[in-house]
Formats: C-alpha cells, sequence, structure tokens
C-alpha cells in the first residue's frame, strides 16, 4: 500500500486517556510569550511595562522624532494606531520653550526634506498643534510652525533662483505648505474647524514666484500644487469674490505661449486647464457644494481632488492611471464608505 493505515487505539484505551498522553508529551507552554507574527513591525514595541505603568525609555528628540517619521513614512497606514503613542512620548519629552522651538524646527526639515512625506507630515502637524500640551508666550505649537514657514516664504526669491539643492526644498516647501493649508485645522467659535487663511495668501504668491521663473522643474512644482490644492484654493477665492484663480490660469495660458518648456510640461499645463475647465473634474449637478450628496452628485465621493495609495502616494482624477488606482482603494478591506459617513470623521 501506498499510505501506511495508523494502527488502531488499543482496546481498552479510551480517547480521553490519549489526549492525557498528547497533553503530557507538548511541549506548549501557558505561560509562552504572546504570539506576533514575524512581519508585523509596531513603533511602540520599545515601550514596556513594569507592572504598574508604561515606562517610556531615555531618548534624546532629535533621535526620536527621525525613528517615528522614518517609522510614519514607510507604513503611512500605521498613523491613526501610532499618533496617540507618539504624541504622549512628545507631551513627556518636551518641557520647555527651547524644546517646543526644536520640535518645529525637526518636524518642518523632516516635512520639507522627505519625498511624498508632506501629506502625512501635515497631518502630523495637525494633530500636535491640537494636542501638545506646553503652549509658553512665544507661541503654541500651531503658531511656531506657521512662523517657521513664513521665514521660508520671505526667502522665495531667493530659493526659486538658488542651485538645484536649493530649489529642489523650495519644492518640497511649497507642496507642504499646500497639504498644511488643507490639514491644519484652526479652531473658531463656528462649530467646524476652519483652515488657516495665512496660508491662501502666501499659496497665490508662491504660485506667482513659480510662473514668474518658468523652468521646467518651477512649472513642475507648480502643477502638482493646483492638482493638490486648485479646487479648494477655487472655491475659496470665489467665495470671497476674488478672481485669484482667473489669474492663475491665464499666468498659465500665456507661458504655454510664450515659455520655451519642454513638451511634457507643456502637457501637463495644458492637463491642468482642461482639469479647471471642468470644474476640477466635479459635476455640476448639485447647485452649491454645500448640497452636494450622494444620490444628486455622481462624484460625491471624488470632491476631494487628491487621493492616496496604499503606500501613501497622491493621486488626482487629472492622473492617466487614476481609475486604476481608485479602484484599489474601493477594494481595500479597509475602505468602508458606509461606516465612515454613519461614524462620522473623529480624527
Amino acid at each position: 500500500q501506498m499510505f501506511r493505515s495508523r494502527s488502531p487505539i488499543p482496546s481498552g484505551h479510551s480517547s480521553s486517556s490519549a489526549a492525557d498522553a498528547l497533553v503530557r508529551n507538548s511541549k506548549l507552554s501557558a505561560a509562552a510569550p504572546e504570539f506576533v507574527p514575524g512581519n508585523y513591525a509596531s513603533f511602540q514595541e520599545d515601550v514596556y511595562s513594569d507592572g504598574s505603568e508604561d515606562y517610556y525609555p531615555e531618548t534624546s528628540l532629535a533621535d526620536f522624532v527621525q525613528d517615528f517619521v522614518s517609522h510614519l513614512n514607510s507604513s503611512p497606514g500605521s498613523f491613526e494606531s501610532e499618533i496617540d503613542y507618539i504624541t504622549d512620548m512628545l507631551n513627556s519629552l518636551v518641557t520647555t520653550e527651547d524644546i517646543l522651538q526644536e520640535l518645529v524646527e525637526l518636524i518642518y526639515v523632516q516635512s520639507t526634506s522627505i519625498p511624498n512625506f508632506a501629506y502625512t507630515g501635515a497631518r502630523l502637524c495637525n494633530h500636535l498643534s491640537l494636542h501638545i500640551r506646553l503652549s509658553p508666550a512665544s507661541g503654541n505649537f500651531r503658531q511656531l510652525l506657521l512662523k517657521r514657514c513664513q521665514t521660508e516664504y520671505e526667502q522665495r526669491e531667493h530659493s526659486v533662483r538658488g542651485d538645484p539643492e536649493t530649489q529642489k526644498r523650495f519644492h518640497y516647501y511649497v507642496l507642504f505648505l499646500g497639504e498644511l493649508y488643507l490639514n491644519l485645522e484652526i479652531k473658531s467659535r463656528k462649530e467646524t474647524p476652519g483652515r488657516a487663511n495665512v496660508l491662501l495668501g502666501a499659496l497665490k504668491e508662491l504660485l506667482n514666484t513659480l510662473f514668474s521663473h518658468p523652468e521646467d522643474p518651477n512649472l513642475m512644482c507648480a502643477v502638482k500644487l493646483l492638482k493638490l490644492s486648485g479646487s479648494i484654493l477655487d472655491d475659496t477665492w470665489k467665495e470671497k469674490g476674488q478672481s485669484d484663480m482667473d489669474e492663475i490660469i491665464k499666468k498659465i495660458e500665456d507661458i504655454l505661449l510664450d515659455a520655451k518648456c519642454s513638451r511634457d510640461v507643456r502637457q501637463m499645463l495644458l492637463k491642468l486647464v482642461e482639469l479647471r475647465s471642468s470644474n476640477w473634474g466635479r459635476v455640476h449637478t448639485a447647485s452649491v457644494s454645500s448640497d452636494a450628496t450622494p444620490d444628486n452628485d455622481p462624484n460625491y465621493f471624488m470632491n476631494e481632488p487628491t487621493f492616496y495609495t496604499a503606500d501613501g502616494t497622491p493621486f488626482t482624477a487629472a492622473d492617466p492611471e487614476y481609475s486604476d488606482k481608485y479602484q484599489e482603494i474601493l477594494d481595500r478591506e479597509d475602505y468602508f464608505p458606509d461606516a465612515y459617513e454613519e461614524n462620522g470623521n473623529d480624527s
């Protein structure tokens, strides 16, 4: 026979005695440590308990920021599960005005130097601006962050004319400021937090600076910023009765006529003008944006112009692979728009 049959349990031996034998010979232990899959990594692994309370190992602020930024950059999907621990640790470390200033500088530098970290960096800044407890006379986290952004803003003409590395850092800064405008919540007497209006004028001037020096890298940065925030900027300016976006589009059309940009960049600019003419990819079935619902606006869930893949890469309706990427989001197990709408956004 190809398969050898098992010997039957001898008569006189019950199934319970066989089970007892298995227990006696087992190497399993109820006292064994909890099983964790080998590919699972949590930023909180360094925290252990002494039986009464959590213990935070000694670490410098710079090292801690470097570690958690690296972790969030490689695993952007872990933001929600890790941010409370990160905030608790920072509140235990940030005890003086100087340390708070150092924290702002560290996070600003990371957010404006790591590729594709601007979105996560802006979310991080928003959370910390709401939850870092220390608030000295010189300013809280949000105020110090905006001051730091102001310092860089004042150097824009120098930066846009600088060497390639200086220009690259400037472009990262521009995109970070765009994400900050979309993500930074400013509390007011209204029920819904508003955006930092101080950034609205800054973004317009940064776009003017980029278009005033129509080299390919500057134009590509401007296109990315407008694909990211163009619909929100356009809506906000219109609400204020301003025609700022019309002026920006006119600058793009002038560049298309006169500037010697590359063919690829010219195509990007043309697609951007087309995107704006189609109301940034949104439909016009709802008379005003506040009336839009899933029933009267087929693009209800698309009205925010920028989406993010599982690895944190941004994309918009103007991207050639938009349909495939958006379907990947819909296919993800953690995407439940109905549940999100029912429970509300608590973040």
